[in-house]
């Protein structure tokens, strides 16, 4: 266990520059960014591609289309962050 409380901060910080040097720098210029866990970017792209599948398996009558159009809807929506 570290002896002061700056050598446990220090410690952390030097953690945090090892693993997210795109949020330390951020956070010094004053504009943190959200972690990239809750940044749903990929999850809209899912849900885009899901609702294209599921809009062709419509206008085709394909059933295998509309349930992997749905299932990757199920997919993208497990993507997005909680509220």
């Amino acid at each position: 266990m570290y002896g002061t409380e700056e050598e446990r901060l220090g410690a952390i910080e030097d953690r945090l520059r090892r693993d997210d040097p795109g949020f330390v720098r951020a956070l010094a210029a004053g504009r943190p960014r959200r972690p990239r866990e809750e940044r749903p970017v990929r999850a809209w792209a899912l849900l885009a591609a899901a609702f294209a599948l599921l809009a062709c398996g419509v206008v085709l009558p394909h059933g295998l289309l509309i349930a992997a159009g749905l299932v990757l809807a199920g997919l993208a929506a497990d993507r997005f962050p909680p509220p």
